[in-house]
Formats: structure tokens, C-alpha cells, sequence
């Protein structure tokens, strides 16, 4: 059975950081390309960033200087550094990851089959 968890959420004040981790289990091979989303309340579920088998990288473009993606060698941990946190970055982040063969990352959440259950990141004013 796949999974994927999060870890690394919390409470931080405007301006701090925090980096997201995923760790995947199950796949062989890993993941082809894996994401990063984020619900807030009432809102819908949104592409942050992503980075597909080949490295290749793609990001919301509101985030784009301030999030970074990575993986370790295994390309079963996902990592998120998040860096001047707002207010409005708060939500649940979700871990995303398509095993099936493809060279595109992606911001779609239709293209991703796999979820894990989300950790909450809360940014204060």
C-alpha cells in the first residue's frame, strides 16, 4: 500500500519559515512526480509546487520567490521550504505524488492520484 505523510506544520508568526516534509512508502519505483497543495478554508484546493523524475520544478507564481521544493536521492521524501510566511498561507498543505511513468510535473490535482491526509499551517499577524 502507498503512503504518503506530512510533517513539519504549525503555528509561526508573519515572516518565519517552516519546511514541509513528505515521506512516501510503498512505490517502486518512487513517485514520478510529486506536489505540493494547499486548501484554506472555503477555498479551493491549489497547486504550490511541484517537481517532477527529471527535477524539473513548477511553482504557484504568487510563491514562486519565497517556496522552494525539493527531494532527497530517493525521491521518496518531499520537502518544502517556505520562507515570509502571510497570513493568507495558511491552510492545509497536502502531499501529492503520481507513480504513473510521465517527465511533466504539474499543478493540476486531477493528475494526481495519490494523497496524503495533510498537516495544517497556521501564519499569525
Amino acid at each position: 500500500q502507498v503512503q504518503l505523510v506530512e510533517s513539519g506544520g504549525g503555528s509561526v508568526q508573519t515572516g518565519g519559515s517552516l519546511r514541509l516534509s513528505c515521506a512516501a512508502s510503498g512505490y517502486t519505483p518512487s513517485p514520478y512526480r510529486m506536489a505540493w497543495f494547499r486548501q484554506a478554508p472555503g477555498k479551493e484546493r491549489e497547486g504550490v509546487a511541484a517537481i517532477g523524475r527529471t527535477g524539473m520544478q513548477a511553482y504557484k507564481d504568487s510563491e514562486k520567490s519565497r517556496f522552494t521544493i525539493s527531494q532527497d536521492n530517493t525521491k521518496n521524501n518531499l520537502f518544502q521550504q517556505m520562507n515570509r510566511l502571510k497570513p493568507e498561507d495558511s491552510a492545509m498543505y497536502y502531499c501529492a505524488a503520481d507513480s504513473r511513468y510521465n517527465n511533466y510535473e504539474s499543478l493540476q490535482a486531477l493528475e494526481y492520484p495519490d494523497w496524503g491526509q495533510g498537516i495544517k499551517v497556521t501564519v499569525s499577524s
